[in-house]
């Protein structure tokens, strides 16, 4: 008996087999997405790729799935590869954006909102994300007029009120913060989230009693309530309490113990205390869960300055020249480690810097790297 012979499928009907079978993994992944098991949706989704390459669909849901597990930098390279595939599709770039965001590269983020807004100018969540990206970077007249917009729609939220007041106040246009503190009044009622909003205006504009008051409103009300002990800490700290301020600081650890801003208001603590090991402990923590902290590898470099270990001191200040580079302290810091390392040219260029700097305006009135600005990790959270 002889073989049958087999003859190959026609190309169109094998294309048509694989088109089904990758429409039967996608729906498998979405399924699996839906119902929460992750594994199984990333499995899925790369079984589409085996059998479609150019899914910028399946790429977007593995960015999702990557996000869920906080995985930044793989999910923006799954987003990348979906933005190449699909151009078109606004929804890749405002996940960019966010993902960004949530890595704290508010530099990083502005352009994809920028786009967004560009190809979608009714898009409140990218013009909202895009107005903190811009205030979190300090270009607050920008900032001001991205958000000024949006009034209308969110005028009854109590943060965008206090964002926009924090713009408004930083970029010298008293009458809309005067307008965003207004409203701010009207719509919070006696609430603990309108305390700790006034709170932090108060601090934002050194009034560091009031702050107090508001902040403790706050937390007699819901002493749980996020983010409350941590402002309370920065207020105790710009008053000189240190001991205070480092128990709120710690409570505020217990509440969210994966809060990178704790650490870094700790480890400067620590710095201005000398209790160097501790502040050394503090910054390491930090830049484990943010290595994106200025503040962190700015205390860091400080440490081993103090130690006389300035090639590890210059390491970590150059980091934080990176992240921070309108900051005199940061350049003013470097200069004095240069110094150190006889490297007296470049520590002569540092402080040219430093001058400019400050004649630009970059003026802090404490040992700050966020500017005008009070730190707000409550801000840093993307809006649901």
């Amino acid at each position: 008996m002889t073989a049958a012979q087999v003859r190959p499928a026609p190309e169109g009907r094998v294309q048509a087999t694989a088109s089904s079978e990758a429409q039967t993994w996608f729906q498998k992944g979405q399924a699996a997405i839906q119902s929460g098991d992750l594994k199984a949706a990333e499995d899925a989704f790369h079984h589409v790729l085996s059998l479609d390459p150019d899914s910028g669909a399946a790429y977007v849901n593995l960015g999702v799935i990557a996000m869920r597990r906080k995985q930044w930098d793989e999910a923006l390279s799954s987003f990348r590869k979906a933005e190449k595939l699909s151009p078109k599709m606004t929804g890749i770039r405002l996940n960019i954006g966010l993902v960004e965001f949530r890595k704290q590269n508010y530099a990083g983020a502005i352009p994809p909102f920028q786009r967004v807004l560009k190809e979608n100018p009714n898009s409140s969540q990218a013009r909202y994300l895009l107005g903190l990206c811009l205030m979190f970077t300090e270009r607050y007249a920008e900032a001001t007029q991205t958000l000024e917009p949006l009034w209308e729609q969110m005028s009854d939220d109590v943060m965008y009120l206090y964002v926009l007041g924090i713009a408004a106040n930083s970029s010298g246009n008293k009458s809309l913060d005067d307008r965003a503190m207004q409203r701010l009044l009207e719509i919070g009622g006696n609430t603990p989230e309108l305390h700790l909003m006034l709170g932090k205006a108060h601090m934002q504009h050194a009034e560091y009693d009031e702050a107090l008051m508001e902040l403790n409103k706050a937390l007699a009300a819901k002493p749980n309530l996020p983010y409350v002990h941590f402002n309370l800490g920065m207020t105790y700290a710009k008053l000189g309490d240190y001991e205070k301020a480092e128990g709120e600081f710690r409570k505020d650890i217990e509440l969210e113990p994966d809060l990178p801003d704790n650490y870094e208001q700790l480890a400067r603590l620590y710095n201005r205390t000398q209790r160097e090991e501790e502040a050394e402990k503090a910054c390491q923590k930090a830049l484990q869960l943010n290595p994106r902290s200025a503040n962190a590898w700015y205390e860091l470099s400080r440490v081993n300055e103090r130690r006389q270990n300035y090639p590890e001191a210059l390491k970590a200040v150059n980091e934080a020249a990176k992240l921070a580079p309108s900051s005199h302290y940061v350049f003013f810091l470097r200069a004095q480690i240069l110094q150190h390392l006889g490297r007296t040219d470049e520590a002569k260029a540092d402080l040219e810097r430093v001058k400019k700097l400050i004649a630009e305006g970059e003026k802090q009135d404490q040992e700050e790297l966020g500017g005008k600005m009070v730190p707000s990790p409550e801000l840093k959270q993307p809006p649901n």
